[in-house]
């Protein structure tokens, strides 16, 4: 699919301000969205929707097609008299700029317990469309949820045997078992439904669309590896036999053992890749684009032995992307998707890439010095690309300059000398070069928009604990910044004038 000349926003919802402990999908996110319609921005990117487990990364989920509790908006379920003034007045208060993961779980946990006892008082029900519409996945989650929490949240390898591995009658006993914990999880998935779709509607009536995230593996304790054992590479006792990573190489000598469980490529393509085909079509009920990360797994993907210590005993499989791409698109169309292609990429996972003329990404930060990735310099860009000052698993632009500046390293010496610029704001010079580049769309973190230093970091790859934690205040948004970043959506044709959208659509033709 060809995109249009964008300009986007990168935040996830958890960094909205909020008086919860947390960014949620409550009134500051439609305010944010008006902030992106005065900003001139046509784009919001988000990470990963789903509920997030151990590590809180959104990368690691509980399901990949069930929403994340945590957004859920308390104003809004206040609204509905599902809460009272009372119950809201015992938030948290923690600071306005990071996210105390356990203090907000075990408030919201609380109040969404709340605000379902009283939703059952009240002899309501949850959507009859979304649960028969859902049900393919929705199940499955809420048993899942129900009966991990009954064990005290521990991995469902731990569980009871006869529903950790779903002996005959044990799903539904359990399910009888666990009723109102089942029909709790079931309230809160209508209700994130509910309070997301209408986010998705407002974003788009103001000409935002919003950019979402799939990640390519699943997580080990998730519902879907839990219901479709025969789909990844477990034995039939949970025991897995191998699992994802990356390849040692500059940055790791050892490699990265990621340890999710890989696909059997070879019983999906037996059913046409069904799985694949509910989860895109998932994803395209909740987001207009999607991102998908680390798309050259798709292509090949990097086979370590389940018991493997490092990833060096691993070895590249060929997977089925082509056969896979296909048949999403006899599916759904020809959809909107944007590949995430960095890191060491082959001349065949840009082939498959460009079959499908889905967009790449290059990350500006990565471009300067004698060892940075030259395809990443604006003057090396194709237009079917997307290009970001950054990404949420390195420093923020001005956290990176300022580190670099302190040592006038070679890399910061290259930067100023390539930006023409010898100033101290090189984050704005970057952004500049982002917007008037060739590529048809930018989206730049919110931390870069506001120009913020290494305290905003959203992510330490492989640090455990201390991740994802990040929040703005509208205090941060200077007088100014809308305009400016209006001025240059408008400087640099972003989006195109109707004029050029129509020449556009012909050469399309």
């Amino acid at each position: 699919m060809k995109f249009k000349r964008s300009a986007g926003t990168l935040l996830h919802p958890t960094s909205l301000p909020g008086k919860y402990g947390i960014g949620d999908l409550g009134h500051e996110a439609y305010n944010f969205i008006n902030f992106l319609e005065s900003a001139g921005q046509n784009l919001w990117q988000v990470f990963p929707l789903g509920p997030t487990g151990y590590g809180d990364s959104p990368y690691q989920c509980f399901s990949a097609f069930a929403g994340n509790p945590l957004l859920i908006s308390p104003d809004l379920l206040a609204e509905e008299d599902l809460l009272s003034l009372a119950d809201l007045n015992s938030a948290p208060r923690g600071n306005a700029h990071n996210i105390d993961y356990g203090a907000v779980i075990n408030y919201k946990n609380d109040l969404l317990k709340k605000a379902f006892s009283n939703f059952k008082a009240q002899g309501k029900k949850i959507s009859e469309d979304f649960y028969n519409k859902n049900k393919y996945w929705l199940e499955d989650y809420s048993i899942f949820m129900a009966v991990k929490q009954h064990h005290g949240g521990c991995l469902w390898t731990e569980w009871s045997e006869d529903i950790a591995f779903r002996e005959e009658g044990a799903v539904a006993k359990w399910k009888e078992k666990l009723s109102n914990d089942v029909e709790f999880q079931l309230f809160l998935q209508d209700t994130f439904n509910k309070q997301w779709s209408n986010i998705k509607q407002y974003a788009n009536s103001k000409g935002i669309e919003v950019v979402g995230d799939l990640p390519i593996f699943i997580a080990y304790d998730s519902s879907d590896l839990w219901a479709n054992r025969s789909l990844f590479t477990v034995d039939k006792k949970g025991k897995l036999e191998t699992v994802a990573g990356v390849p040692p190489d500059y940055f790791s000598p050892t490699g990265q053992l990621w340890g999710n469980p890989l696909y059997r490529w070879d019983v999906m393509e037996k059913d046409d890749f069904a799985w694949w085909k509910k989860r895109f079509t998932k994803m395209f009920e909740l987001v207009d684009i999607v991102r998908i990360d680390h798309f050259r797994g798709f292509d090949a993907f990097w086979e370590i032995p389940g018991d493997a210590l490092t990833a060096q005993t691993g070895k590249w499989i060929k997977a089925p992307g082509e056969k896979l791409f296909q048949s999403i698109n006899e599916h759904l169309g020809n959809v909107p998707i944007i590949a995430e292609d960095l890191g060491i990429i082959t001349k065949e996972v840009t082939a498959l890439r460009e079959k499908f003329n889905f967009p790449g990404m290059r990350i500006i930060q990565f471009a300067f010095g004698s060892e940075g990735e030259k395809r990443f310099l604006p003057h090396n860009f194709e237009t079917n690309t997307v290009v970001y000052s950054g990404s949420h698993d390195n420093d923020t632009t001005r956290g990176f300059f300022d580190k670099e500046r302190e040592s006038n390293s070679e890399v910061y010496q290259h930067a100023q000398k390539y930006l023409d610029y010898y100033g101290n704001d090189l984050c704005s010079e970057v952004i500049k070069a982002a917007y008037s580049s060739v590529a048809d769309i930018v989206i730049i973190p919110m931390q870069d928009m506001l120009s913020l230093g290494s305290d905003a970091r959203m992510n330490f790859p492989g640090k455990l604990g201390g991740n994802w934690g990040w929040r703005f205040t509208w205090e941060q948004v200077y007088e100014g910044l809308a305009f400016k970043y209006k001025t240059m959506s408008e400087l640099f044709d972003r989006p195109p004038k109707e004029e050029e959208i129509a020449e556009i659509e012909v050469e399309d033709k």
